[in-house]
């Protein structure tokens, strides 16, 4: 397949990311231009390419790859967080999120009217999600009516995935195993 985009709900990785033991023990701060505490985390890799297409049976270049997240701030540290993200080669979808709360709900209504849009709009072939939560099972099953693969790329049940993702998924590949080498090779830990 050639024409893929992807969408990562960055937010809500980010999260279970930071409760994963194996990830807990590397000093993600030491890489500020993949970790940001409780805003993004990717795995540090020279092309964004690699790691969407990990364990997917994708050809080409996503022809767009989209990072949904939120941040306490002012519009300077929007700004800021939106250039990191871009430069790690997606399109940043950066919202304001109060103190004191845990996730923005913009993050999920945009993610996945984007997916839902570019779908019918027929953009795509085939959808990388970069999420666990079982509120996409619905989305997921909708674009699949429209005829287009969706390939879900998260961490295990054991760390967030919700059971119904990895079903109703076209493929399923845990990110675990890849986000941890990965820190382990860039942090030399």
């Amino acid at each position: 397949m050639s024409r893929w985009m992807a969408f990562v709900d960055g937010e809500n990785l980010t999260i279970r990311a930071q409760q994963i033991p194996e990830l807990k023990a590397f000093n993600l701060e030491a890489l500020p231009a993949y970790y940001l505490r409780d805003v993004f985390i990717w795995a540090p890799t020279e092309s964004l390419d690699y790691t969407l297409k990990n364990g997917f049976h994708l050809g080409g270049v996503p022809t767009r790859a989209y990072y949904y997240t939120s941040v306490v701030g002012d519009d300077l540290m929007i700004l800021s967080v939106r250039e990191r993200i871009r430069a790690m080669g997606f399109d940043p979808q950066v919202f304001k999120k109060d103190s004191g709360s845990r996730r923005s709900k913009g993050v999920d209504i945009t993610l996945t009217k984007d997916m839902l849009t570019h779908a019918f709009f027929n953009h795509y072939d085939a959808a990388v999600l970069v999420a666990g939560d079982g509120d996409y099972v619905p989305l997921i099953q909708e674009v699949k009516r429209l005829g287009k693969n969706v390939f879900v790329l998260f961490f295990g049940e054991q760390h967030g995935l919700a059971t119904e993702v990895r079903l109703v998924a076209d493929q399923f590949s845990d990110l675990t195993g890849l986000l941890t080498s990965r820190w382990k090779m860039h942090t030399g830990a």
